[in-house]
């Protein structure tokens, strides 16, 4: 039977990409690489890292006993590499420490208004070509950030990487990348901790026997969003699968969906 860790969702190029995956940021050294490896035990296959994260090495070592074809490896560039070459040099880095011939997804990291994006796809182009990137996208990009990137681009925006959860639903974000067939990632999708105390949460959570975190994560996925929860005890590894066999009411939801407006939380778009 298949379980959420064997769920894909389809990108632009026709690549499959796990709809869990692991989040990887503030993980380091042999706490890093033991995690990735016991991901991988468990039965993840999408992992998530950054040039800026300082931690590809340790991923490279963890992922090595797996065969490359069985995993989806995102990495992204930092935005003081987005000048054409630069891009092209920092890629070859990230491929160096990963140990790996290729990343299946590689995202601009951030915005950086002193480069030209035209300039940056240039090199991501490149990237495409030679093989070396499969598929690309951005990370922190809003609306007008996304459809410039895609107006600059030659191939297809293929993703969008953001903080969303329900605290910060930035609802403009998924319909944008819905009606363009983006995919969404959600980072931070368990708000750091603070969907543990939500009373709403803990009150889904306690109707169908699951923790506020895994009432956040079906929610998400609902929402046709790809989840990277960073985890790295065993137990949080675990209940970050454990997510089928159950599902959220229309009514679950309409209160989850509230719940920015409820508590008064509203998104700050970048600048």
């Amino acid at each position: 039977m298949m379980g959420i860790v064997d769920k894909t969702s389809e990108l632009p190029t026709g690549a499959s990409m796990p709809v869990l995956g692991l989040g990887t940021w503030d993980l380091r050294g042999t706490k890093c690489e033991r995690t990735v490896k016991e991901a991988i035990q468990l039965g993840y296959r999408h992992i998530d890292t950054a040039e800026m994260y300082g931690n590809e090495a340790e991923i490279g070592k963890a992922v090595q006993s797996v065969e490359r074809e069985h995993l989806f490896i995102t990495s992204k560039v930092s935005s003081a590499n987005f000048a054409k070459y630069d891009v092209i040099r920092a890629c070859n880095q990230s491929l160096s420490r990963l140990g790996i011939d290729h990343l299946d997804l590689y995202l601009l990291h951030w915005p950086n208004d002193t480069i030209p994006l035209d300039q940056t796809m240039e090199g991501m182009q490149r990237l495409l070509a030679d093989g070396r990137v499969r598929s690309i996208g951005v990370s922190n990009f809003d609306v007008r950030r996304l459809q410039e990137a895609m107006d600059a681009s030659e191939a297809p925006i293929c993703n969008d990487q953001v903080e969303y959860h329900p605290l910060r639903p930035r609802d403009e974000i998924p319909r944008f990348c819905r009606d363009h067939g983006i995919a969404l990632t959600a980072y931070c999708p368990l708000a750091r901790g603070k969907v543990m105390g939500n009373e709403t949460l803990r009150r889904i959570g306690r109707q169908h026997g699951k923790s506020p975190a895994q009432v956040r994560l079906l929610w998400l996925l609902k929402k046709g969003a790809v989840v990277i929860p960073k985890a790295s005890s065993t137990e949080h590894l675990v209940a970050n699968t454990e997510l089928d066999g159950w599902d959220l009411t229309p009514e679950d939801m309409e209160s989850i969906d509230t719940m920015a407006v409820r508590t008064k939380l509203v998104d700050v778009n970048y600048t």
